[in-house]
């Protein structure tokens, strides 16, 4: 298993994988005393999120293999269409998804995300167009959302 720590303006970035895939980008308190590495898939996640950051990507080009069931990754496969830039509510996602009375299950699903950023739940907002629930901190999740579309975005908080 594979390594490496981003830190940015809103904390330390854990990203995990292989040679060829990503498995888990986090927040952490604090850096692992493990040794890490920054080659492979895991270094070009890390300098694809450095970009990011910096505003000069919007789009992820990446190996990508979070686990989790059948459900959950039909979730993670939607979030990954919502575009730079906007949001949509946890009502359209199940929408989405084909079945509205699975609201829950689809945020439960959300939160379980563990590939944060780039798999982006945060996008995820309520009908009402309210911030509601990000693993990672609310903080994070407006940081986020003003990150990709600031003019759009901040008066909605």
């Amino acid at each position: 298993m594979e390594k490496a720590y981003l830190d940015t303006a809103i904390g330390i970035v854990e990203i995990t994988g292989e040679h060829e895939a990503i498995f888990t980008v986090g927040f952490v308190n604090e850096k692992s005393v493990d040794s890490f590495s920054e080659s492979g898939m895991v270094g070009k996640a890390k300098t694809q999120l450095e970009e990011y950051f910096d505003g000069k990507r919007e789009e992820f080009d990446l190996m990508l293999i979070p686990y989790g069931t059948a459900f959950q990754r039909g979730v993670w496969d939607a979030l990954q269409q919502i575009p730079h830039g906007k949001t949509i509510s946890y009502m359209d996602l199940s929408r989405k998804l084909g079945d509205v009375s699975a609201i829950r299950a689809v945020a439960s699903a959300n939160g379980k995300n563990p590939i944060a950023i780039i798999i982006p739940c945060h996008r995820v907002i309520g009908s009402d167009g309210s911030l509601t629930g990000y693993a990672g901190g609310l903080h994070r999740k407006r940081f986020l959302i003003n990150l990709e579309s600031p003019v759009h975005q901040t008066s909605l908080f």
